[in-house]
């Protein structure tokens, strides 16, 4: 009978074991921070009514959805988690409280074009702060400190959140009398890292958008504007008293930068940056960006923003809300590309390897029993095979005690344990191993996050 091939499909991540491990520690110190800022775990599903998940959608968005019939039903896989979000708050608004905050990490599908880097399948892992009504600032104030604690948790030291204000460009804009262009200008100068400043003023003079050379250096003088915080926001006090709308984007801008260091995010790792807009007509207010210092080709790790009305095509109710997303399976993809992946965390399924060496298991079995007690990881190896391939396995799957038990260990109710890091072997009583295996494992594991920035040499 001919054999199927094994193949995974392309854009598709599947990992080994031991990289496995590293992600799912670090969805779970994930987890750990969002809840440690009262936010609620969500799950929504992965299949939709079509026309539910579509209600808003259209253009790139609508030819990337995976879309099938099942007998009469259309439906399509979540392209992301933020309608499946306004779904849930407009279903369920009676139920919940507000505001009314979530995370949710999950996978979303894409069909794009598949590319080192670029998934069709992915995780994402989102927050996001839903009001009813209305949502005040320090919420947008907040988010900074969730994105700072949450990266320095799985070990990233080097990075910055970049924050700007879309009432304050669109303000800008409205003064130099281009706000029926505000959201072409917007997207075009969202691609000035990429592309540069001189064709960034060739796309805004362009047939497409068709400002004047003087309105287009007017611009790229104004997002140029750079410094530390105060310098940037005395640079941009010195355009008040013109629109309104910028001097509201400007009073928001100058509480959101006032609350940081109250919410422990440092100078260091918070800038005002002009340039970032966030390409989504859908942002109205505060904008994220977080790029790696040492890898800024990388672009933005993590991304989100304030916007008015989350749930306007489900319900007539104000419901406005300010997030962030990071696509996690892209980061994970990323860090281990650039060698930032720890490799001395311990990623074996098991802390001890218990190798019985007598017919008698009862003893392997009831040593094994108080480890798991202790919290200990422990497993039985039991395979009729010789001694060598058993170490052979306790070596390929990393795991760093192997405890020995023989006749000599079993008449002294003993246990021998072989540290695999430093190749020391010792034998203890048994109650006394569980205790020092125990310790030693708290020892190695302190501190240990899944992400180990290389040396950075300054």
């Amino acid at each position: 009978m001919a054999k199927q091939k094994p193949r995974t499909l392309s854009g598709f991540m599947e990992l080994l074991p031991q990289r496995q491990v590293q992600f799912d520690r670090m969805v779970e110190l994930l987890r750990s921070s969002y809840s440690r800022y009262g936010f609620t775990p969500l799950d929504t599903p992965v299949i939709e009514a079509s026309e539910v998940l579509l209600a808003k959608a259209g253009g790139e968005t609508e030819k990337q959805i995976y879309r099938f019939l099942k007998g009469d039903t259309d439906l399509s896989l979540r392209f992301d988690l933020t309608v499946p979000l306004a779904k849930y708050v407009a279903l369920h608004y009676a139920d919940l409280a507000f505001p009314f905050r979530r995370f949710q990490i999950g996978k979303v599908y894409r069909g794009e074009r598949a590319q080192r880097g670029r998934f069709r399948e992915f995780y994402q892992a989102d927050i996001d702060i839903i009001g009813d009504g209305k949502l005040d600032i320090v919420n947008e104030a907040e988010i900074p400190s969730i994105i700072y604690q949450t990266f320095t948790a799985l070990g990233l030291k080097r990075f910055q959140i970049r924050v700007n204000n879309r009432k304050i460009l669109n303000g800008f804009y409205a003064m130099l009398g281009l706000t029926d262009k505000s959201g072409d200008i917007m997207r075009t100068v969202d691609k000035l890292e990429k592309i540069g400043p001189e064709k960034v003023a060739a796309l805004l003079t362009g047939e497409e958008i068709g400002i004047t050379s003087e309105q287009a250096d007017e611009i790229l003088k104004f997002i140029a504007i750079q410094g530390d915080n105060d310098h940037v926001l005395a640079a941009l006090a010195g355009y008040q008293g013109r629109h309104e709308l910028f001097d509201h984007g400007l009073e928001e801008l100058t509480t959101v930068v006032k609350y940081l260091s109250a919410f422990g995010v440092p100078q260091t790792h918070f800038a005002v940056d002009l340039t970032i807009a966030r390409g989504l007509d859908y942002y109205t207010g505060t904008v994220y960006e977080t790029t790696m210092l040492d890898h800024p080709e990388i672009g933005s790790i993590c991304s989100g923003g304030r916007y008015d009305n989350l749930a306007e095509y489900y319900t007539d109710k104000q419901l406005p809300g300010v997030g962030i997303s990071i696509g996690l399976t892209r980061l994970f993809f990323v860090l281990e590309d650039q060698g930032y992946l720890n490799e001395e965390m311990v990623t074996a399924p098991a802390d001890v390897l218990i190798l019985p060496m007598t017919q008698d298991l009862a003893p392997a079995i009831s040593f094994a029993t108080q480890l798991r007690s202790a919290g200990v990881r422990a497993q039985l190896y039991t395979e009729q095979k010789k001694f060598k391939q058993k170490m052979t396995y306790a070596d390929k799957i990393g795991v760093p005690y192997v405890a020995f038990l023989g006749d000599d260990e079993i008449s002294q109710n003993a246990v021998s344990v072989k540290d695999m890091t430093t190749g020391q072997q010792e034998t203890l009583p048994v109650s006394e191993a569980v205790s020092t295996i125990a310790t030693k494992l708290n020892e190695r594991m302190a501190g240990v996050e899944p992400i180990r920035e290389p040396d950075h040499k300054a």
